[in-house]
């Protein structure tokens, strides 16, 4: 992966900011989530929900906008942290250019023994593919990515660079491993691309059905843990991480950054919204819509989409009618 390096002062330049604790020729190389961070690398503070994160992060600079104050932490204050930040991230991880070779094997990549490629299937530069692994028809690996033993791509599979696959997973047809994950910075009302730099971490012994995207992580992974099974057309966004062995059944849709604990389980169609924590052993009733963190072994369901304010005033309503059934139970009683 191609990586280059900024000084702070030329990163404060090049993006209209200025250092706040941070020496000028301070050496920066990467781009990295606030826990995650060393001193070679910028992050960046949007959310408050982050906050905690962003006065302890070990980050060598972190961006910010104009009015936010993070104290003593190195900090570049400019007009649009994220944006910045996305530009940053097309500056320190430049996109590589694809390699292709005439044949569908690259001469970089390395295939284990027993491995069967079925006619059209590619291979890119220094991929290294399992024993025993079957690539059915038209399936595309592109370059640095690593495959497992005992591994079923049916056709149509694409895997987007630097994706991770681990042993015995088995991903239906057209699915897609590691494309870029949904992020845009909102510029004088147009909307500009955040490079997505991560990559897609899939562990030992999952399934993925047909039709499904997992989007790689906008700095780190997305990442599917050992045994989790997948139906056909959810949508998996960047940097989710699914624990252990969940079930996520067909047309579900997980916002990103949402962790889900091990032993989750979605109905069809349930919905997430983004950077939520659901606890392990919880159980999402089909078409619900999770909107806040669920503690362990929560069992949730409903949705109803209507007029955002009528809604909260609906569902006050709704918490407040056994009170109500109660109140109007007792006068019916003292009338008899």
């Amino acid at each position: 992966m191609t990586q280059l390096a900024l000084k702070a002062q030329e990163l404060a330049d090049r993006l209209g900011g200025t250092l706040r604790h941070c020496p000028p020729d301070r050496l920066l190389t990467t781009v990295d989530p606030l826990h995650e961070a060393t001193e070679a690398s910028v992050s960046f503070f949007t959310n408050s929900k982050y906050r905690d994160q962003a006065l302890h992060t070990r980050a060598g600079l972190v961006l910010v906008g104009t009015r936010e104050d993070l104290g003593e932490v190195p900090q570049l204050a400019v007009a649009n942290a994220y944006f910045a930040f996305a530009q940053a991230t097309g500056w320190l991880r430049p996109e590589p250019e694809p390699e292709f070779s005439d044949g569908p094997v690259h001469p970089a990549a390395v295939l284990g023994a027993g491995c069967r490629l079925g006619w059209g299937a590619t291979v890119g530069a220094r991929s290294v593919i399992g024993a025993r692994t079957i690539l059915h028809p038209g399936v595309h690996i592109a370059e640095d990515c690593v495959v497992g033993e005992d591994c079923e791509f049916y056709p149509g599979v694409a895997l987007y660079r630097r994706s991770v696959v681990g042993a015995r997973v088995r991903l239906h047809a057209n699915t897609v491993v590691g494309s870029d994950g949904f992020g845009y910075a909102t510029v004088d009302g147009i909307q500009m691309k955040v490079p997505q730099a991560g990559w897609v971490d899939i562990e030992d012994d999952v399934e993925i059905g047909s039709n499904t995207s997992i989007d790689r992580g906008a700095l780190g992974p997305t990442r599917i843990r050992r045994g989790a099974k997948l139906d056909n057309q959810c949508q998996i966004a960047h940097n989710v991480q699914v624990g252990e062995h969940c079930l996520i059944a067909a047309q579900a849709g997980i916002s990103g950054s949402t962790i889900l604990g091990d032993h989750v389980t979605f109905g069809g169609k349930v919905g997430t919204a983004g950077h939520l924590h659901l606890g392990r052993g919880s159980v999402c009733a089909g078409n619900a819509m999770v909107a806040k963190d669920l503690p362990e072994g929560s069992f949730v369901s409903g949705y109803l989409a209507r007029p955002h304010r009528e809604w909260l005033a609906s569902q006050a309503a709704l918490n407040r009618l056994p009170a109500i059934l109660k109140e109007l139970r007792r006068k019916s009683e003292e009338q008899a």
